[in-house]
């Protein structure tokens, strides 16, 4: 199994930035991605960044493309979701997602309020 802790999020004005943290733990050596998504109230749960682990290959979804990012520390098992130039319609719970010999493991979100 793998364990995700995700860390950082709040209210924010728009335009700034912030950065999420997700820190994997268990069977770490397994993971082949892991992924940031977000659910707004009403909405579909929709994956706004992966990172393939071991090619490090990221992809973002079109919405946040060119202000969203997902760095890693790989020595510490960890991704980020760094956010710039943040709008209101940012706002949603992000969760850290881990796909590992064929299951999808889940954080447990984190709240991301972006003010007008």
């Amino acid at each position: 199994q793998v364990q995700l802790v995700e860390s950082g999020g709040g209210l924010v004005q728009a335009g700034d930035s912030l950065r999420l943290s997700c820190a994997a733990s268990g069977r770490t050596f397994s993971i082949y991605s892991m992924s940031w998504f977000r659910q707004a109230p009403g909405k579909e749960r929709e994956r706004v960044a992966r990172i393939i682990w071991s090619a490090g290959l990221t992809n973002y979804a079109d919405s946040v493309k060119g202000r969203f990012t997902l760095p890693r520390d790989s020595a510490k098992n960890t991704i980020y979701l760094q956010m710039n130039s943040l709008k209101p319609e940012d706002t949603a719970v992000y969760y850290c997602a881990a796909r590992a010999e064929g299951y999808d493991y889940w954080g447990q979100g984190t709240q991301v309020t972006v003010s007008s």
